[in-house]
This record gives structure tokens, C-alpha cells and sequence, in this order.
């Protein structure tokens, strides 16, 4: 993989991680409008919806937050082998 398929990479994880906390974020306020709702059904669907958008959002940012870690060390080896 050369450098540009690296920085390619590199800044769909750093998108990948705007989106996730994004998510993160949507997902805790679905979750907060449970104490806004009045039928257990709402309130349900609200808890379920808002679980299901936080794991992925969580795993979104996790996962992109461990392959940020891992092509930024590469780039750094690279920049240090190459002067």
C-alpha cells in the first residue's frame, strides 16, 4: 500500500469517527426522550432504537479510532525511515 492509499485510509477513518460520535450523540438523545414519552410502547421502541444507534455508533468510532492508531503509526515509520 503506498502513501496515498495510506492517507485515503487515513481520512475515511477520520470521517468514519465524526460520523460514530454523530451517532453516539443522536443515539443518547433517543434514549433521553424516553422520559418524554407516555405509553410503555413508546417507550420501548425509543430504549431499543436508541441502544441499536449508540452500539453502532460506538463500534463506528471504536473501530475507527484503532485504525486511525494503526495508519498514523505507519505514516510516522514511514517519515522517520524515509529522512
Amino acid at each position: 500500500m503506498n502513501a496515498i492509499e495510506k492517507q485515503g485510509k487515513l481520512k475515511t477513518c477520520q470521517i468514519n469517527n465524526a460520523l460514530g460520535f454523530f451517532m453516539l450523540l443522536f443515539g443518547f438523545i433517543v434514549v433521553f426522550s424516553v422520559s418524554l414519552s407516555e405509553t410503555f410502547t413508546q417507550k420501548m421502541t425509543n430504549i431499543i432504537a436508541g441502544g441499536v444507534i449508540v452500539c453502532i455508533g460506538g463500534g463506528m468510532m471504536w473501530n475507527a479510532r484503532r485504525l486511525i492508531k494503526k495508519y498514523d503509526l505507519k505514516n510516522k515509520e514511514n517519515r522517520l525511515n524515509q529522512t
